[in-house]
């Protein structure tokens, strides 16, 4: 009975040995989000900005009430990435994603999306009206 008990624990202590080093670690540098906006009666702008991130691609991804809106994936420059949405014509052509001068139904939640498709930042702002 005593061995069972002793094999049985150390059965049990080699398990929980390989559970634990199979978690991922926690990163002490998490991502960080800055979402900013602003609506007009004729624009609303929006952008996700990123930094403390993986090297790798991500989208960005903006909710506003019931619009919802993503971007194509980019690439991180260092550890920051930047994503730009706009109703302005001139912001479009310079590489802002294009969304509809009334997106802004109030607050904005910005999401950034890494390539496995996890949310690894996340914000919510109240815009600014002009």
């Amino acid at each position: 009975m005593k061995l069972a008990m002793i094999k049985t624990s150390t059965a049990l202590t080699v398990v929980l040995a390989v559970f634990a080093t199979s978690l991922p670690v926690a990163d002490a540098n998490a991502a960080d989000i800055r979402v900013t906006c602003e609506k007009r009666s004729d624009r609303s702008r929006v952008s996700v900005d990123g930094s403390n991130l993986v090297s790798g691609n991500y989208i960005a991804k903006i909710i506003s009430g019931s619009n919802t809106k993503k971007s194509a994936p980019k690439a991180t420059t260092g550890d920051e990435v930047g994503f730009d949405f706009d109703s302005d014509p001139g912001d479009i052509a310079a590489g802002a994603k294009r969304i509809s001068r009334n997106f802004i139904q109030g607050p904005v939640t910005g999401q950034l999306i890494n390539e496995q498709g996890f949310t690894v930042a996340q914000a919510t702002r109240t815009c600014r009206t002009k």
